[in-house]
């Protein structure tokens, strides 16, 4: 089976030694090829481009959950096609790994390489459920193109706290728990909370409301 290992070396929990232990056991089951990301919606790209190629089987993608997303948004740039398409595998490399954890793989990446190399040799594989989100026609978002998700979508609160995180990525900071945490009460401090308004197809409802969740 023909692979192709896309790699975000800017992912939080990776090392070179980390990646060359994967390079070597999914070398020794797989005619392997190795990308490595360097720029915001690389994975994307090298994803897609193994679509479009059509040489490789599988993809697995060594990152955190958004390298995840974007390998995904890649395979299906053209729509869901599951006969078609590469087989998706993900080793966590990222602080939270929620996607990988979702599937039971362990968190060290080590350990979920083996878990992989354990399922192709079982031809192990299973079905997920994906969303996608995008622009409504006739609002003024229309323009907003689609996105597919794979556990979850967030707006408001939760998603300016994202921004905030990803505006201090780009600054050079890592993406750890800390991280988060302080955004998230900076966000809390100087956001105005106010109604929202969904519109349902039955009607138009308002609430206000915000929620927390902590482990």
């Amino acid at each position: 089976m023909r692979a192709l290992l896309v790699v975000n070396p800017a992912a939080t929990t990776t090392s070179a030694r980390t990646r060359d232990v994967l390079f070597h056991a999914l070398a020794s089951d797989l005619k392997l090829d190795v990308a490595t990301t360097e720029y915001r919606g690389h994975a994307r790209d090298l994803a897609r481009r193994a679509v479009d190629g059509g040489t490789h089987e599988l993809v697995v993608a060594f990152g955190g959950d958004g390298t995840v997303n974007e390998v995904v948004n890649g395979l299906l740039h053209h729509g869901p096609a599951p006969q078609e398409l590469p087989r998706l595998a993900v080793v966590p490399g990222g602080s939270t790994n929620v996607f990988a954890r979702a599937l039971g793989l362990p968190n060290d990446a080590v350990e979920a390489t083996g878990a992989l190399l354990d399922a192709l040799r079982d031809g192990t594989e299973r079905t997920v459920g994906l969303g996608l989100a995008g622009g409504t026609p006739g609002t003024r978002d229309e323009s907003v193109p689609a996105r597919w998700f794979t556990f979850c979508a967030g707006l408001g609160f939760d998603a300016s706290v994202i921004g905030r995180v990803e505006q201090q990525r780009e600054r050079g900071k890592r993406s750890t728990h800390a991280l988060y945490i302080r955004q998230m009460v900076r966000q809390f401090m100087g956001s105005r909370t106010g109604g929202r308004a969904p519109s349902p197809s039955g009607g138009r409802a308002r609430t206000r409301s915000r929620s927390w969740r902590c482990p």
